[in-house]
């Protein structure tokens, strides 16, 4: 038996998911479905990927995505979860979007090189790694 209950951590036990959707049971009253918002569905697909769960973070963030385009976030976050569980023609179709609407955004410089490498086409990851690199304020040496 546990003496002290705020030393103990839920691990193990209740999936992420189930933890956000806990939390707005009774929202709408008894009976009455809750409808899930744009928020709510990012807030549990942040729950999903932080767990490893990339496919159902994937899931969710694709809804999102649809519901706020101009958002990098989730859009960003559903390359990863695409990347995390090799759907890598996916995650290069969502990085291009955010590099093509903001081209400073050099996490997905980097990620889009990566995700190109990964794909086996090396040459076409260099020019983005190079300006990923860049963007952080690393240049070759000109040795």
């Amino acid at each position: 038996m546990i003496d002290n209950l705020n030393a103990y951590t839920a691990t193990g036990g209740v999936a992420p998911d189930r933890w956000a959707s806990a939390l707005h049971l009774f929202d709408d009253g008894v009976g009455t479905p809750h409808e899930e918002t744009t928020a709510e569905r990012w807030e549990r697909a942040q729950l999903l990927f932080e767990a490893k769960d990339y496919i159902g973070a994937a899931e969710l963030l694709v809804a999102v995505v649809e519901e706020a385009p101009e958002q990098t976030g989730p859009r960003l976050l559903l390359a990863r979860a695409y990347y995390h569980s090799a759907q890598l023609r996916r995650a290069e179709e969502q990085l291009r979007q955010i590099v093509e609407r903001d081209p400073v955004e050099h996490y997905a410089h980097l990620m889009l090189g990566r995700t190109l490498e990964r794909q086996g086409r090396p040459d076409e990851a260099q020019p983005w790694l190079r300006m990923a690199g860049a963007f952080a304020g690393e240049f070759p040496d000109d040795d």
